[in-house]
């Protein structure tokens, strides 16, 4: 679970139900009305947006941004040090029976114990790429929507509750209480847009990047075992992948070696 996503999220809403509480009655900002309007018109443009398949897939997605482990490069290039030992040390035929965790890497050292042209390799590794990020742009894209549809229905919302109350201008101790009723809708969709969808589309493309860069380090430390490169030789290239912080240090280096 990711906590820096959860707490986030706890945190606004705490900020938001505190400022409510330390001004008034929570019920106030309580409008069944108001929460159809948002919440059914955003399923709604969702639905006709986008194709049934992909909406289903949606939710999956969107739950990575809790339920997630990170990707961990220097992990990745620590593992691909210890394959290129192996296919050194015994053949890179070897590598096709290697107990390997990640269904990427596997495939890439099936690929490589294949004897597949380096450029095979890649191609196909690259596509497995280009795959996975069109399919995150296209929850990205349906969040990014969701953030634009939210306050727009939230002011449709808010205009019928207007035209509702200047059709009951002749009560005038009812025109407060329907303006606030009428100003929810607007409240409501700025929420599920600035607290949900956009914090968590931005997540979600962060490790999207963090994935596709886990990736290319495996496309490039199988083309460095293909072409017979020393391991150590491998892993400091593949180190130029990590933040200058978090590489290795000489010492280190020799002992990872």
């Amino acid at each position: 679970m990711d906590i820096g996503t959860v707490a986030g999220l706890a945190l606004a809403m705490l900020a938001i139900l505190g400022s409510i509480l330390l001004g008034g009655d929570v019920m106030l900002f309580v409008d069944i009305p108001s929460l159809v309007v948002v919440g059914f018109g955003v399923i709604a443009n969702t639905l006709i947006k986008w194709d049934i398949g992909e909406v289903k897939s949606f939710g999956k997605y969107v739950m990575k941004a809790v339920f997630y482990t990170p990707a961990d490069p220097a992990s990745t290039i620590e593992e691909i040090g210890k394959l290129a030992e192996m296919a050194r040390r015994e053949s890179v035929f070897a590598l096709e029976k290697a107990p390997i965790d990640d269904i990427f890497m596997k495939k890439a050292m099936t690929l490589a114990a294949d004897n597949r042209p380096p450029e095979v390799i890649s191609s196909i590794l690259q596509m497995e790429i280009d795959a996975m990020q069109a399919r995150h742009k296209t929850a990205h894209d349906m969040m990014n929507e969701m953030a634009a549809d939210g306050p727009a229905f939230g002011m449709i919302g808010t205009l019928i509750g207007l035209v509702q109350m200047l059709a009951n201008l002749s009560d005038a101790a009812a025109i407060g209480p329907a303006m606030a009723v009428a100003l929810l809708t607007t409240f409501y969709g700025s929420i599920l847009a600035n607290v949900f969808a956009t914090p968590i589309k931005n997540k979600l493309m962060v490790r999207s990047g963090n994935e596709a860069t886990k990736m290319s380090i495996t496309i490039a430390g199988t083309l460095g075992i293909v072409a017979g490169e020393n391991p150590r030789l491998i892993k400091e290239k593949l180190n130029a992948f990590l933040p200058p912080s978090e590489r290795p240090t000489g010492d280190e280096a020799k002992e990872g070696a």
